[in-house]
């Protein structure tokens, strides 16, 4: 943890280096978290019977006086960097409310009704310690999801127990075993924070939940199904802060990253990021929009969901009780006056010629489409009715992904390979990684993950071959020829770098392996 290192100001003294662990937590249990995260005071210590409180800027002077009241004793501020304090105050505030389990540890049967206290948001889950068992239950569980990096909340009923599961880094982990006691009251509080209805138990629900958890904006779209053995509930995280990176840090190859970079930068044409559910395209697609976001273009997209906002950005949410489908949203948008379209997915023929004819008229069309490799996606809009010529004349580019676990840093070891280890390798690489586990990484051995690509550019020689085949191995095998990088070879460059391990590759990659 960063020390507090003071500097003396008009109304305080300078002093040592402070560890959060050397804090009085007595004199911070006194002070709400709303408190000190808005003026940004974290009281140290009293002294000579002179609180000190650490400040991160003058303006928190004036807090001084509340704190004075609330303590009985004088105050003297001391200044701290801003990061510093907030880190500081996460971390205590942390602690205070403890995890998951010992929430159930403390639950009995009381309680468990006390489930109907309307939900006021946004409300900082570190603020509510004093609610109901089941409710404290809850807020544990996802302030432990969004502090484990988690992306889904499974919670997830069983004849004799409850299983809640936390899926990190693509994967899926046991976190904690509720007693089934507790499940009915568990799923109505999550339906009641969804705003969704408990008396139904025999259809299935979808829902949203706006938190805060630590100061950071967290949007949660609830998922309820009725199972037999009770309703079976997916909280699926995101953060909105999170999701905000450059296209550089997706993980495309230099090549590829400039090539894109190229092709994103035109005036009209299609691109077309493909990859199963959770490969990271809606990231990638934010990231690019991002790259050419300005206020000389007119940018606007229509998705399902709007996942995240983009500043300067048009963004449309389908929604197809009212009739806004993708392709109703389509075809307005190009009312719109626009530059660049973002259309989340291309689901069926109708939006498949309508954004195909919006990139022959100027437009720069950017869209998703789940297939499982580049050659794939491409006669996927052949079989969605859209003529060849018509695709080969629009069609600028796709670029199919999937997205690897990263190699802790802190815990990787390097090895050096057998030949069984490196038959994969055109050129077997002397020393390779893999994955240990330490508590950085939850002892999975992995920490983060990245993205494994392969572009395919559709350039004069390619729109011969699509004028002339429909079959997806002949596409990739032209492209292969003339120098396109496969998702594999790409995820074994990575392993060469020790960004993640073999065992990884294969992983993810199964249908690209070569036989």
């Amino acid at each position: 943890m960063s020390d507090l290192i003071g500097k003396e100001t008009e109304r305080g003294v300078s002093f040592g280096a402070v560890s959060v662990d050397d804090l009085d937590p007595s004199l911070l249990e006194r002070v709400p978290l709303s408190f000190a995260r808005k003026n940004l005071a974290l009281p140290l210590r009293i002294s000579d019977g002179t609180l000190e409180v650490a400040l991160a800027d003058h303006g928190g002077i004036f807090a001084l006086h509340d704190l004075e009241r609330l303590f009985a004793v004088p105050a003297r501020a001391v200044m701290a960097p801003r990061e510093v304090i907030v880190d500081a105050i996460n971390s205590f505030y942390d602690r205070l409310s403890g995890s998951a389990q010992e929430v159930i540890e403390d639950m009995g049967d009381e309680g468990l009704d006390a489930i109907a206290t309307a939900w006021e948001e946004p409300k900082d889950l570190l603020d509510l310690t004093d609610e109901a068992p089941v409710i404290r239950l809850l807020n544990s569980l996802l302030f432990q999801a969004v502090k484990d990096r988690a992306s889904d909340i499974h919670i997830e009923p069983y004849e004799r127990e409850v299983e809640v599961r936390f899926r990190v880094d693509g994967v899926l982990y046991e976190v904690l075993t509720p007693p089934k006691l507790i499940q009915e009251a568990l799923v109505s509080r999550v339906k009641i924070m969804a705003g969704l209805d408990i008396a139904e138990k025999r259809l299935p629900q979808d829902g949203r939940i706006g938190i805060l958890v630590a100061g950071r904006e967290i949007d949660v779209r609830v998922s309820v199904v009725p199972t037999t053995h009770g309703e079976r509930v997916v909280m699926r995280l995101l953060d909105r802060r999170g999701e905000a990176i450059g296209l550089e840090h997706v993980g495309l190859p230099p090549e590829g990253l400039d090539t894109l970079r190229s092709l994103i930068g035109r005036t009209s044409g299609i691109i077309l990021v493909t990859g199963p559910t959770g490969s990271g395209k809606t990231t990638t697609l934010y990231a690019a929009l991002r790259a050419i976001n300005s206020m000389e273009r007119n940018i606007i997209t229509v998705e399902d969901p709007v996942e995240y906002h983009l500043k300067g950005v048009g963004q449309i949410q389908v929604n197809p009780k009212v009739g806004l489908t993708f392709a109703e949203g389509l075809r307005s948008i190009l009312r719109q006056d626009p530059d660049v379209i973002m259309v989340g997915e291309i689901r069926d023929a109708e939006t498949a010629e309508i954004a195909t004819q919006a990139s022959l008229t100027g437009h720069l069309v950017l869209s998703t489409l789940h297939t499982n490799d580049t050659a794939s996606a491409v006669t996927r809009l052949i079989d969605m009715g859209i003529e060849k010529f018509l695709v080969a004349s629009s069609l600028t580019a796709v670029l199919a992904q999937r997205l690897v676990r990263v190699l802790c840093p802190r815990c990787r070891e390097s090895y050096e390979p057998d030949r069984a280890g490196t038959r994969w390798f055109a050129q077997p690489p002397p020393r390779l990684w893999r994955p240990v586990g330490c508590d950085e990484c939850f002892n999975t051995g992995y920490r983060g993950r990245t993205g494994i690509f392969e572009m395919l550019v559709v350039d004069r020689g390619l729109r011969s071959v699509l004028l002339e085949h429909q079959d997806a191995d002949t596409i990739k095998g032209y492209a292969v020829e003339h120098g396109m990088k496969t998702m594999f070879e790409d995820g074994l460059d990575k392993a060469r770098r020790g960004v993640t391990s073999v065992e990884e590759v294969l992983r993810v990659t199964q249908d690209e392996q070569p036989l």
